[in-house]
């Protein structure tokens, strides 16, 4: 697959919700600066966090607007709209940027960039346990 290829399937599935797919993207020892969750490091610990995302959403769709890619690099602009599990009349909706670098045809390092205040009824929700 070309790192444009990987990007779009990075979108196509966590959209369908396939996260096991999702995570096979990454490298096993790719890094990871995520606005909520912090510092992500391995692949065994990104798979762990993944496999709750079907509790935590009861809707959870991350649209991407341009997609970029120049080499072992790669950014995306993209719309999530997402409701959180124990509160969906609470409508989550954020532009989104994500940054990529890629390595032997896998995604070693992501970093995504948006304003948090959306995601409000998500944290409530961990929050409260």
């Amino acid at each position: 697959m070309s790192n444009r290829e990987i990007l779009e399937k990075y979108y196509e599935y966590a959209n369908a919700g396939n996260w096991d797919a999702w995570c096979d993207l990454f490298t096993d020892d790719q890094e990871m600066d995520e606005q909520l969750a912090g510092h992500i490091s391995g692949l065994t610990t990104l798979r762990g966090m993944m496999a709750g995302m079907g509790q935590a959403y009861a809707k959870f769709q991350n649209v991407p607007k341009t997609i970029f890619v120049s080499g072992d690099e790669g950014a995306a602009v993209s719309h999530i709209s997402a409701l959180a599990a124990k509160y969906p009349d609470e409508a989550i909706e954020a532009e989104v940027m994500n940054y990529f670098k890629f390595r032997d045809g896998k995604i070693a390092y992501m970093a995504n960039f948006h304003d948090s205040k959306p995601f409000e009824p998500f944290l409530r929700q961990i929050s409260e346990g």
